[in-house]
């Protein structure tokens, strides 16, 4: 009987990771009490949050429950922490490389602005960064639901901030709201500027929003892209053109985008060689992480350790990690699998 290895010990990339959705719940309930903030009930449990997003009302509830764990953020310390720990809770699930995800504006009212609440992130990075080890950079995110406008300023600041350790740039929120189009000028300073593109679609939507972020920001990854399973020739194109989709599994069964871990469409991405990074999105409010995504792709999709070896590979490939930092990830995988 061939042996079951630690997937937590496998060297990979986590590259679908929410700033405040990163926070460890304990840090929350510290936090709330030092501010006095009374969370809703849902975030004091200990258990995760009954969530369905796939209505309005659903999505409403999940991101009034996100602004209220953002809402105990009001200090630059605070920031340090919830970094730090990101962190080392990644280096506990084997990340050797980590992209964290970020919307600056909705930090900036406490941290005196968005420039200096984006420059109180990064330097909590690079503190993080020579505390644990971790390679780690920031993706940061326009928010959809907010003017276009606003998304080219968070485009050029992303840009000015580059090598400070800004590699990408993203869309998140509801995407059945604003059209990706009306962001092409926003992503297209990004690219310009030498940042990649890597917009959410094809999670509450179907493949069309996929090929949206494809044809109208020129993605290099996808954010989610499940849907893209409902579009034979979608996936040949994803696959073609190697443009990976960062799946978050637990996530996709937590909002209600499929009813159980074995129905999220692992194998069929998979087996039609769209690469894929497999990410925690939000442990906070899904209440796993990194390493029990591949822990789904084992125990619902029969992925065997060779595989899950792959799927570790691809999201390397896909990050914006250095060519050394990608070659010892990737030496690692090899070693993991013939250990």
């Amino acid at each position: 009987m061939e042996r079951v290895r630690d997937v937590s010990e496998l060297p990979k990339a986590h590259l679908h990771l929410h700033f405040t959705g990163s926070m460890r719940s304990t840090t929350l309930l510290e936090l709330a009490d030092k501010y006095g903030v009374r969370l809703p009930d849902a975030l004091t449990s200990g258990e995760p949050p009954k969530l369905r997003a796939t209505d309005e009302r659903g999505w409403f509830r999940f991101q009034r429950l996100y602004d209220a764990a953002r809402s105990c953020l009001r200090e630059p310390e605070d920031i340090q922490r919830l970094v730090r720990e990101a962190a080392e809770e990644d280096i506990k699930d084997g990340s050797g490389w980590l992209e964290i995800q970020v919307d600056p504006t909705s930090y900036a009212p406490r941290l005196g602005g968005l420039i200096p609440a984006l420059e109180v992130i990064l330097d909590a990075v690079d503190s993080a960064v020579r505390a644990t080890g971790l390679g780690m950079r920031v993706l940061v995110a326009a928010n959809r639901m907010k003017h276009p406008l606003d998304a080219r300023t968070l485009a050029r600041l992303a840009v000015r901030y580059a090598d400070r350790g800004i590699v990408g740039f993203g869309l998140s929120n509801d995407e059945r709201r604003g059209m990706a189009r009306d962001f092409d000028r926003a992503f297209a300073i990004a690219r310009e500027g030498g940042l990649l593109a890597a917009p959410h679609g094809g999670e509450l939507t179907g493949p069309a929003s996929v090929r949206d972020c494809l044809d109208d920001l020129h993605a290099s990854r996808i954010g989610h892209g499940v849907r893209a399973a409902e579009d034979p020739r979608l996936l040949k194109r994803l696959a073609d053109r190697g443009v990976t989709c960062e799946v978050c599994p637990a996530s996709n069964v937590a909002l209600g985008v499929y009813e159980k871990a074995a129905d999220v469409p692992l194998r069929t991405l998979f087996e039609a060689g769209v690469p894929m990074a497999l990410g925690a999105d939000d442990p906070l409010l899904f209440g796993s992480r990194l390493a029990a995504q591949y822990e789904i792709a084992r125990r619902h999709h029969a992925f065997t350790d060779a595989e899950l070896a792959e799927l570790a590979r691809q999201s390397i490939r896909a990050s914006a990690a250095p060519e050394d930092m990608r070659a010892k990830l990737l030496s690692g995988v090899d070693d993991w699998l013939t250990s």
